[in-house]
């Protein structure tokens, strides 16, 4: 992806079932957990760039010594930081650690996890990471200040851990009291409440007030360690366990290489399940909140997750080697007058299925590495034209790569989102090459619509798709009127094309639409209409007209990923609703239809909003 996503987080978590000298004999060292959670994190660094953080219980301290350490730090470097940290004393039985990409726009230390709430009894101590976004953390502060809390900082990580820990409070006054009917006192009561949390019973009563998608994960000073999926599948967590240790990750790469496994060693937490490792090491699984319609996501394969997963890499090589009919048909099917390339580096196993798909076909193709991304530009300069002029030359091209004139250009990329990067620098790089033809690839579908389960992709405006629509749409295009047309039939995502005197035309849908969104925000996703006048080869010759520089030569051509070719490459990740509009959760559908009200007023693309908002 030539314009990088902040998106998601990484998570690790590790219990050692074996007394801590059983590792230090096998292994030579006090530090085999750090030494595996290290190797975890870093292995997973792509996902979270802005922080890191790792938190450890150590089992059996005596009262008066720490037995719960957390260390946290920002910046790229903070995995090294907070490990440097790292003392023989803060070896423990139970691991976690957590990478951090903010998608809330909040940032700062405080806002790194994992977070930790204190209490003197050991079982009321919890300590809180995850890859998660929450949609109506509205509703949940509501809900634990009208039992009289009062959280010091508004937001979900905190929330959750204020919601968590009065839950655990109340699990821990429950055995307490079954403590006490059984006749036991002071230390024995600690004893008993420590051996005695039901950790699911915890998350029962918290999870289900969420609306996102997330992997929780958390630790108890009594020893308790868990993790819980959404019910949608969302985001995605893997484990392993073996009679050493029990591991999970976010990605399942990361647990084969950290302990030299095969994909079959390894397995999948399930949506709406939570993996529980009580205080003595016993495991469970269990369903803590029903499982809904999966809705993994589709973009952790196409580009968030690390293609060195068996399944991921396959799936990518599909999505490029499914585009071959629609790039033959942009090249008039002169395949030996084009040559094939990629962007560095996220789509190269995408351009190796799209090169094996011509060759199946008996293609001789020509392929070169026409494009290098050098590192990144600092400048000291202060005006605006000059430093766009630098932030060009982030990518070069390989000069005698092409045939001037002769040759087309085939070039692929895993994702386009919002264009800048193609039309501030690589379109024109790639016109110095003189290609007769470019045609721009995407092995992704149009990204249409906002994320809000973890990836940093909230405004509409963000995506050159939807700012092409709404050209579009300003121009005074047809769109049906559904009080003259009843039952429109759309030809499929984005492929409706209506004529005549039953539609509405340019202002008058947007205001319409303004309206839905505002009005019925929870009834359906309402931005989906915007795009159902046009074809998707009438947005992508939008989206070429916008995003094409002054004085270009090169005729360009977009070819995009479609969605039934989506979800043939990824048929176990369907949830696509970055592309589709369709969320999985009520929340995702209410704030894409605010989004769209946010849009209209800040461009005040209504001139009477006041008086449509009174009505």
């Amino acid at each position: 992806m030539v314009e990088q996503l902040k998106h998601e987080c990484g998570v690790a978590m590790i219990r050692l079932l074996k007394p801590l000298d059983y590792f230090e004999k096998k292994y030579g060292t006090w530090a085999y957990g750090f030494n595996k959670l290290y190797l975890m994190m870093e292995k997973q660094h792509n996902r979270g760039q802005e922080g890191a953080g790792l938190a450890t219980v150590c089992l059996n301290k005596e009262p008066g010594t720490e037995y719960m350490f957390r260390e946290k730090a920002e910046g790229k470097d903070a995995i090294t930081e907070i490990f440097s940290r790292v003392t023989e004393e803060m070896a423990g039985e139970l691991y976690m650690g957590h990478l951090r990409y903010s998608t809330t726009g909040k940032s700062g230390l405080t806002f790194v996890h994992p977070f930790l709430r204190r209490n003197n009894w050991r079982a009321k101590n919890l300590c809180l990471c995850g890859n998660f976004n929450m949609t109506n953390i509205d509703e949940v502060f509501q809900f634990l200040t009208a039992q009289g809390q009062s959280p010091r900082i508004y937001g979900d990580s905190y929330i959750t851990l204020e919601l968590m820990g009065h839950r655990l409070d109340r699990e821990v006054e429950r055995l307490y009291q079954e403590a006490r009917e059984k006749g036991l006192e002071g230390i024995d009561i600690t004893n008993y409440i420590d051996d005695h949390v039901e950790m699911a019973n915890v998350l029962k009563t918290t999870m289900n007030h969420y609306d996102g998608g997330y992997v929780m994960c958390g630790l108890t000073g009594s020893g308790e360690m868990f993790s819980v999926r959404d019910p949608w599948g969302i985001r995605p967590a893997f484990y392993y366990r073996d009679d050493e240790i029990i591991a999970l990750a976010s990605e399942r790469p990361v647990l084969q290489t950290t302990f030299d496994l095969q994909c079959e060693d390894i397995h999948e937490l399930l949506p709406g399940q939570a993996l529980i490792v009580r205080r003595n090491g016993d495991f469970k699984l269990e369903q803590i909140m029903p499982a809904q319609k999966l809705s993994a996501c589709s973009f952790e394969r196409i580009y968030f997750s690390r293609g060195s997963d068996r399944d991921i890499y396959q799936e990518r090589k599909r999505l490029g080697e499914q585009l071959t009919p629609a790039i033959l048909k942009a090249i008039d099917g002169d395949v030996e007058n084009t040559v094939f390339s990629y962007i560095p580096n996220t789509a190269e196993v995408a351009y190796y299925g799209m090169t094996d798909g011509f060759r199946q076909q008996g293609y001789n193709v020509r392929t070169e590495k026409v494009v290098w991304k050098d590192i990144k530009m600092r400048t000291f300069i202060a005006d605006n034209s000059e430093r766009n002029d630098l932030a060009a030359h982030v990518y070069d091209i390989s000069y005698g790569s092409l045939r001037p004139y002769e040759d087309n250009l085939v070039i692929i990329d895993d994702s386009i989102v919002r264009g800048t990067t193609l039309r501030e620098s690589i379109f024109k790089i790639l016109d110095r090459l003189h290609p007769k033809k470019i045609v721009m690839v995407s092995s992704s579908p149009q990204i249409r619509y906002p994320d809000y389960y973890g990836i940093d992709m909230a405004r509409l405006e963000e995506f050159c798709a939807f700012r092409a629509t709404m050209a579009l749409i300003e121009e005074g295009s047809l769109t049906p009127d559904p009080s003259l047309t009843p039952n429109p039939s759309p030809k499929g995502e984005g492929n409706f094309k209506g004529e005549g005197s039953n539609y509405l035309c340019g202002r008058e849908l947007i205001k319409e639409v303004y309206r839905a969104c505002k009005e019925r925000p929870l009834e359906t996703n309402h931005v989906r209409r915007l795009y159902e006048p046009f074809t998707v080869d009438e947005i992508n010759n939008k989206i070429v007209e916008m995003l094409r520089p002054k004085d270009m030569q090169a005729p360009i051509e977009l070819v995009f990923q479609s969605i039934e070719g989506l979800h043939k490459a990824c048929p176990n990740h369907p949830g696509d609703w970055y592309f589709t509009g369709h969320y999985p959760t009520p929340g995702g559908t209410r704030l894409c239809n605010q989004a769209f009200v946010y849009y209209v007023e800040k461009n005040k693309l209504i001139e009477n909003s006041k008086s449509l908002n009174s009505k």
